[in-house]
Protein backbone atom coordinates (compact mmCIF):
# COMPACT_ATOMS: atom_id res chain seq x y z
CA UNK A 1 0.00 0.00 0.00
CA UNK A 2 1.36 3.58 -0.88
CA UNK A 3 0.40 4.42 2.46
CA UNK A 4 2.26 7.83 4.38
CA UNK A 5 3.25 9.11 1.14
CA UNK A 6 5.15 12.77 1.56
CA UNK A 7 6.25 15.20 -1.06
CA UNK A 8 9.76 14.88 -0.37
CA UNK A 9 9.88 11.16 -0.88
CA UNK A 10 12.21 11.70 -3.81
CA UNK A 11 14.16 14.31 -2.67
CA UNK A 12 17.65 14.00 -1.73
CA UNK A 13 18.11 11.08 -3.93
CA UNK A 14 19.60 9.96 -7.40
CA UNK A 15 18.13 7.38 -9.24
CA UNK A 16 20.47 6.54 -12.28
CA UNK A 17 17.73 4.66 -14.14
CA UNK A 18 14.50 6.64 -15.50
CA UNK A 19 12.82 3.60 -16.93
CA UNK A 20 12.36 0.04 -15.16
CA UNK A 21 13.07 -2.92 -17.28
CA UNK A 22 9.78 -4.52 -19.50
CA UNK A 23 8.29 -7.38 -18.55
CA UNK A 24 10.19 -10.34 -19.58
CA UNK A 25 13.84 -8.38 -19.79
CA UNK A 26 16.59 -6.73 -17.37
CA UNK A 27 18.29 -4.23 -16.56
CA UNK A 28 22.06 -4.52 -15.57
CA UNK A 29 22.86 -2.66 -12.39
CA UNK A 30 26.08 -3.62 -11.78
CA UNK A 31 28.13 -5.86 -12.64
CA UNK A 32 26.77 -9.33 -13.48
CA UNK A 33 23.42 -8.11 -11.19
CA UNK A 34 20.26 -7.97 -13.19
CA UNK A 35 17.47 -6.30 -12.27
CA UNK A 36 13.64 -7.52 -13.74
CA UNK A 37 10.51 -6.58 -12.47
CA UNK A 38 6.84 -9.10 -11.72
CA UNK A 39 3.14 -7.86 -12.06
CA UNK A 40 1.41 -7.04 -8.78
CA UNK A 41 -2.57 -7.39 -9.04
CA UNK A 42 -2.84 -4.23 -6.70
CA UNK A 43 -2.20 -0.47 -6.16
CA UNK A 44 2.00 -1.56 -5.80
CA UNK A 45 1.44 -3.34 -9.16
CA UNK A 46 4.76 -4.37 -9.68
CA UNK A 47 7.97 -6.03 -6.84
CA UNK A 48 11.34 -6.45 -7.88
CA UNK A 49 13.63 -9.09 -8.57
CA UNK A 50 17.53 -9.48 -8.85
CA UNK A 51 19.90 -11.90 -10.42
CA UNK A 52 23.60 -12.45 -9.25
CA UNK A 53 25.64 -14.39 -11.68
CA UNK A 54 27.34 -17.62 -9.65
CA UNK A 55 29.58 -19.58 -11.22
CA UNK A 56 27.12 -22.49 -12.24
CA UNK A 57 24.36 -20.45 -12.54
CA UNK A 58 21.79 -17.48 -11.06
CA UNK A 59 21.40 -16.78 -7.60
CA UNK A 60 17.85 -14.61 -7.07
CA UNK A 61 16.68 -12.18 -5.11
CA UNK A 62 13.09 -12.53 -4.26
CA UNK A 63 10.72 -13.85 -6.22
CA UNK A 64 6.87 -12.30 -6.53
CA UNK A 65 3.73 -13.80 -6.26
CA UNK A 66 3.09 -17.85 -7.31
CA UNK A 67 1.07 -17.10 -10.32
CA UNK A 68 0.94 -18.60 -14.01
CA UNK A 69 1.44 -15.41 -15.08
CA UNK A 70 4.78 -15.04 -12.88
CA UNK A 71 6.06 -18.18 -13.74
CA UNK A 72 5.51 -17.41 -17.19
CA UNK A 73 7.40 -14.09 -17.21
CA UNK A 74 10.40 -15.74 -14.93
CA UNK A 75 10.49 -19.15 -17.82
CA UNK A 76 11.46 -16.34 -20.24
CA UNK A 77 14.14 -14.73 -18.05
CA UNK A 78 15.48 -17.89 -17.61
CA UNK A 79 14.84 -18.60 -21.56
CA UNK A 80 16.55 -15.28 -22.52
CA UNK A 81 18.60 -12.78 -20.41
CA UNK A 82 19.49 -15.51 -17.77
CA UNK A 83 21.14 -17.67 -20.88
CA UNK A 84 19.41 -20.70 -19.74
CA UNK A 85 21.38 -21.02 -16.54
CA UNK A 86 19.45 -22.53 -13.72
CA UNK A 87 18.50 -20.53 -10.59
CA UNK A 88 20.74 -22.18 -7.89
CA UNK A 89 20.18 -19.88 -4.88
CA UNK A 90 17.51 -17.80 -3.89
CA UNK A 91 18.02 -15.22 -0.98
CA UNK A 92 14.24 -14.00 0.44
CA UNK A 93 14.76 -10.62 2.20
CA UNK A 94 11.05 -11.32 4.01
CA UNK A 95 7.98 -13.48 4.19
CA UNK A 96 5.68 -10.95 2.54
CA UNK A 97 4.11 -13.28 -0.48
CA UNK A 98 5.20 -10.80 -2.91
CA UNK A 99 8.59 -11.89 -2.01
CA UNK A 100 8.22 -15.22 -0.92
CA UNK A 101 5.52 -16.51 -3.29
CA UNK A 102 7.35 -18.98 -5.83
CA UNK A 103 10.11 -19.89 -3.34
CA UNK A 104 8.75 -23.03 -2.64
CA UNK A 105 8.62 -23.82 -6.39
CA UNK A 106 12.03 -22.48 -6.85
CA UNK A 107 13.03 -25.35 -4.48
CA UNK A 108 11.19 -27.88 -6.14
CA UNK A 109 13.73 -27.12 -8.97
CA UNK A 110 16.69 -27.54 -7.09
CA UNK A 111 17.33 -24.00 -5.64
CA UNK A 112 18.95 -23.64 -2.25
CA UNK A 113 16.53 -21.14 -0.49
CA UNK A 114 18.28 -18.37 2.27
CA UNK A 115 16.09 -16.33 4.74
CA UNK A 116 16.36 -15.61 8.24
CA UNK A 117 14.70 -18.08 10.29
CA UNK A 118 11.72 -15.75 11.63
CA UNK A 119 11.17 -15.00 8.08
CA UNK A 120 11.02 -18.48 6.87
CA UNK A 121 8.76 -19.78 10.05
CA UNK A 122 6.24 -16.98 9.54
CA UNK A 123 6.25 -17.60 5.62
CA UNK A 124 5.56 -21.67 5.85
CA UNK A 125 2.99 -21.43 9.03
CA UNK A 126 0.97 -18.81 7.27
CA UNK A 127 1.18 -21.32 3.58
CA UNK A 128 0.16 -23.66 6.37
CA UNK A 129 -2.52 -21.90 7.93
CA UNK A 130 -5.95 -21.72 5.35
CA UNK A 131 -9.31 -20.26 6.56
CA UNK A 132 -12.24 -20.11 4.43
CA UNK A 133 -13.80 -17.07 6.71
CA UNK A 134 -12.11 -15.27 9.35
CA UNK A 135 -11.36 -16.73 12.92
CA UNK A 136 -13.11 -15.29 16.01
CA UNK A 137 -9.58 -13.76 17.71
CA UNK A 138 -9.52 -12.07 14.36
CA UNK A 139 -12.89 -10.41 14.46
CA UNK A 140 -12.72 -9.87 17.88
CA UNK A 141 -9.26 -8.17 17.48
CA UNK A 142 -10.64 -5.72 14.79
CA UNK A 143 -14.02 -5.09 16.87
CA UNK A 144 -11.61 -4.12 19.96
CA UNK A 145 -9.60 -1.93 17.97
CA UNK A 146 -12.85 0.30 15.99
CA UNK A 147 -13.47 -1.13 12.97
CA UNK A 148 -15.77 0.31 10.94
CA UNK A 149 -19.47 -1.99 11.69
CA UNK A 150 -20.38 -2.25 8.05
CA UNK A 151 -16.70 -3.19 7.21
CA UNK A 152 -16.30 -6.12 9.68
CA UNK A 153 -19.80 -7.01 8.85
CA UNK A 154 -18.51 -7.51 5.22
CA UNK A 155 -15.64 -9.07 6.27
CA UNK A 156 -16.80 -12.03 8.65
CA UNK A 157 -18.63 -13.61 5.77
CA UNK A 158 -16.21 -13.42 3.01
CA UNK A 159 -13.01 -15.20 2.73
CA UNK A 160 -9.80 -13.54 4.05
CA UNK A 161 -6.61 -13.35 2.24
CA UNK A 162 -4.78 -16.53 2.44
CA UNK A 163 -0.94 -17.25 1.83
CA UNK A 164 -1.89 -20.02 0.21
CA UNK A 165 -3.36 -18.56 -2.47
CA UNK A 166 -0.74 -16.70 -3.73
CA UNK A 167 2.41 -18.75 -2.12
CA UNK A 168 3.61 -22.02 -3.32
CA UNK A 169 3.89 -24.49 -0.64
CA UNK A 170 7.02 -24.66 1.04
CA UNK A 171 8.82 -27.95 1.29
CA UNK A 172 10.63 -28.43 4.85
CA UNK A 173 14.43 -26.98 5.47
CA UNK A 174 16.00 -23.77 4.16
CA UNK A 175 19.52 -21.98 4.88
CA UNK A 176 19.22 -20.02 7.95
CA UNK A 177 21.15 -16.43 7.43
CA UNK A 178 21.56 -14.21 11.07
CA UNK A 179 21.91 -10.69 11.71
CA UNK A 180 25.87 -9.78 11.71
CA UNK A 181 26.98 -12.68 9.43
CA UNK A 182 28.92 -12.74 6.59
CA UNK A 183 27.60 -14.43 3.29
CA UNK A 184 28.76 -15.21 -0.33
CA UNK A 185 26.37 -14.01 -2.93
CA UNK A 186 26.83 -14.12 -6.78
CA UNK A 187 30.99 -13.67 -6.28
CA UNK A 188 30.64 -11.10 -4.09
CA UNK A 189 30.40 -10.61 -0.14
CA UNK A 190 27.46 -9.25 1.94
CA UNK A 191 26.65 -8.45 5.84
CA UNK A 192 23.48 -9.42 6.52
CA UNK A 193 21.95 -6.83 8.57
CA UNK A 194 18.47 -6.95 10.12
CA UNK A 195 15.26 -4.82 9.60
CA UNK A 196 12.03 -4.60 11.48
CA UNK A 197 8.51 -3.07 11.40
CA UNK A 198 7.24 -4.15 7.85
CA UNK A 199 8.24 -7.40 8.56
CA UNK A 200 9.82 -9.12 11.55
CA UNK A 201 13.83 -9.99 11.35
CA UNK A 202 13.96 -8.11 7.40
CA UNK A 203 17.30 -9.09 6.17
CA UNK A 204 19.21 -6.00 4.24
CA UNK A 205 22.58 -7.26 2.57
CA UNK A 206 25.31 -4.37 2.45
CA UNK A 207 27.94 -5.97 0.00
CA UNK A 208 31.49 -5.95 1.88
CA UNK A 209 34.16 -3.82 0.21
CA UNK A 210 31.87 -2.33 -2.44
CA UNK A 211 28.54 0.23 -2.81
CA UNK A 212 25.54 -1.96 -3.40
CA UNK A 213 22.56 -2.74 -0.84
CA UNK A 214 19.72 -5.62 -1.33
CA UNK A 215 17.15 -3.82 0.62
CA UNK A 216 14.21 -5.11 0.20
CA UNK A 217 11.10 -3.05 1.44
CA UNK A 218 13.17 -1.84 4.48
CA UNK A 219 14.86 0.73 1.67
CA UNK A 220 12.25 2.00 -0.46
CA UNK A 221 11.98 5.43 -2.35
CA UNK A 222 9.60 7.87 -2.06
CA UNK A 223 7.43 5.86 -0.23
CA UNK A 224 7.06 3.96 3.58
CA UNK A 225 6.12 0.30 3.54
CA UNK A 226 3.09 -0.40 5.44
CA UNK A 227 3.43 -0.69 9.35
CA UNK A 228 0.66 -2.75 10.31
CA UNK A 229 -0.66 -4.52 13.35
CA UNK A 230 -1.72 -7.54 13.25
CA UNK A 231 -3.78 -10.31 15.57
CA UNK A 232 -1.10 -12.56 14.87
CA UNK A 233 0.91 -10.39 17.48
CA UNK A 234 -1.56 -8.13 19.29
CA UNK A 235 0.99 -6.57 21.77
CA UNK A 236 3.42 -6.05 19.08
CA UNK A 237 4.82 -2.43 18.31
CA UNK A 238 6.01 -2.42 14.69
CA UNK A 239 5.84 1.49 14.40
CA UNK A 240 9.10 0.85 17.56
CA UNK A 241 10.42 -1.29 15.41
CA UNK A 242 10.31 0.12 12.50
CA UNK A 243 12.07 3.36 14.51
CA UNK A 244 14.67 1.20 15.92
CA UNK A 245 15.76 -0.45 12.87
CA UNK A 246 16.16 2.79 11.32
CA UNK A 247 18.80 3.59 14.33
CA UNK A 248 20.22 0.56 13.57
CA UNK A 249 20.77 0.85 9.94
CA UNK A 250 22.09 4.39 10.00
CA UNK A 251 25.58 3.40 10.49
CA UNK A 252 26.08 1.21 7.64
CA UNK A 253 24.46 3.57 5.08
CA UNK A 254 26.75 5.65 2.93
CA UNK A 255 25.56 8.32 -0.09
CA UNK A 256 27.70 6.46 -2.69
CA UNK A 257 25.56 2.88 -2.32
CA UNK A 258 22.89 2.18 -5.02
CA UNK A 259 20.44 0.73 -3.00
CA UNK A 260 18.50 -2.50 -4.56
CA UNK A 261 15.17 -1.95 -3.68
CA UNK A 262 11.86 -4.80 -3.51
CA UNK A 263 9.67 -2.00 -5.54
CA UNK A 264 10.15 1.54 -7.23
CA UNK A 265 13.58 2.06 -8.60
CA UNK A 266 17.23 1.93 -7.53
CA UNK A 267 18.88 5.04 -5.85
CA UNK A 268 21.29 6.57 -4.47
CA UNK A 269 21.60 8.59 -1.30
CA UNK A 270 20.66 6.06 1.67
CA UNK A 271 21.73 8.36 4.38
CA UNK A 272 19.13 10.68 3.11
CA UNK A 273 16.56 7.83 2.62
CA UNK A 274 16.66 6.30 5.91
CA UNK A 275 16.89 10.11 7.97
CA UNK A 276 13.38 10.47 5.70
CA UNK A 277 12.09 6.87 6.57
CA UNK A 278 12.18 7.79 10.17
CA UNK A 279 10.75 11.71 10.03
CA UNK A 280 7.77 10.19 7.81
CA UNK A 281 6.45 8.09 10.89
CA UNK A 282 7.72 10.35 13.57
CA UNK A 283 5.58 13.44 12.20
CA UNK A 284 2.58 10.57 11.62
CA UNK A 285 2.83 9.98 15.12
CA UNK A 286 3.01 13.46 15.97
CA UNK A 287 -0.33 14.51 13.46
CA UNK A 288 -2.35 11.41 15.11
CA UNK A 289 -1.16 12.22 19.02
CA UNK A 290 -2.96 16.06 17.86
CA UNK A 291 -5.83 14.10 16.64
CA UNK A 292 -6.30 12.28 19.79
CA UNK A 293 -7.21 15.62 21.65
CA UNK A 294 -10.65 14.23 20.98
CA UNK A 295 -10.59 10.41 22.09
CA UNK A 296 -10.76 8.53 19.05
CA UNK A 297 -11.38 4.71 17.80
CA UNK A 298 -8.59 2.92 15.56
CA UNK A 299 -11.29 3.73 12.68
CA UNK A 300 -11.49 7.25 13.66
CA UNK A 301 -7.66 7.74 13.03
CA UNK A 302 -7.43 7.58 8.85
CA UNK A 303 -7.35 11.53 8.86
CA UNK A 304 -3.89 12.77 10.45
CA UNK A 305 -2.11 9.47 8.62
CA UNK A 306 -3.56 9.18 5.17
CA UNK A 307 -3.48 11.83 2.49
CA UNK A 308 -6.24 10.52 0.85
CA UNK A 309 -9.81 9.31 1.15
CA UNK A 310 -9.25 5.57 2.09
CA UNK A 311 -12.07 2.79 1.02
CA UNK A 312 -12.35 -0.72 -0.49
CA UNK A 313 -9.22 -3.07 -0.68
CA UNK A 314 -7.11 -0.60 0.56
CA UNK A 315 -9.39 -0.07 4.01
CA UNK A 316 -7.68 -3.33 5.83
CA UNK A 317 -4.19 -1.82 5.30
CA UNK A 318 -4.94 1.84 6.24
CA UNK A 319 -6.54 0.11 9.60
CA UNK A 320 -4.06 -2.00 10.72
CA UNK A 321 -1.45 0.86 10.00
CA UNK A 322 -3.49 3.39 11.92
CA UNK A 323 -4.03 0.99 14.99
CA UNK A 324 -0.35 0.17 15.12
CA UNK A 325 0.49 4.13 15.02
CA UNK A 326 -2.50 4.65 18.29
CA UNK A 327 -0.52 1.29 19.66
CA UNK A 328 2.85 2.89 19.08
CA UNK A 329 1.77 6.47 21.02
CA UNK A 330 -0.34 4.24 23.61
CA UNK A 331 3.08 2.01 24.65
CA UNK A 332 5.30 5.00 24.76
CA UNK A 333 2.95 6.74 26.91
CA UNK A 334 1.18 9.62 24.74
CA UNK A 335 -2.31 8.29 25.00
CA UNK A 336 -4.15 6.37 27.22
CA UNK A 337 -6.64 3.56 26.09
CA UNK A 338 -10.45 3.40 28.27
CA UNK A 339 -13.04 0.36 27.13
CA UNK A 340 -16.23 1.67 26.02
CA UNK A 341 -19.47 -0.18 27.00
CA UNK A 342 -19.28 -1.86 24.14
CA UNK A 343 -16.01 -3.21 24.29
CA UNK A 344 -14.07 -0.98 21.79
CA UNK A 345 -11.40 0.90 22.87
CA UNK A 346 -11.03 4.47 22.79
CA UNK A 347 -7.87 6.20 22.96
CA UNK A 348 -7.53 9.90 23.82
CA UNK A 349 -3.68 11.83 24.46
CA UNK A 350 -1.57 12.64 27.17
Amino acid sequence: MKDLDIPDGYAGLDFPWADAPAEGDVVEVADDILWARLPLPMALDHVNIYFLREDDGWAMVDTGFDTKRTRAILDILRAGPLGGLPIRRLFVTHHHPDHVGLAGWLQGQGAELLMTRTAWLMARMLTLDEQPRPTPETLAFCRRWGMDAEVLAKRANERPFNFADIVAPMPTGYTRVTEGEEIELGGRRWHVARGDGHAPEHAVLFEVGGNLVLGGDQLLPGISPNLGLYPTEANGDPVGDWLAACARLTPLARPDQLVLPGHKTPYRGLPTRLASLRQNHVAALNRLHDHLATPRTGGECFAPLFKRDVGGDLYGLAFFEAIAHLQHLYRTGRAVRETRDDGVWVFRAT
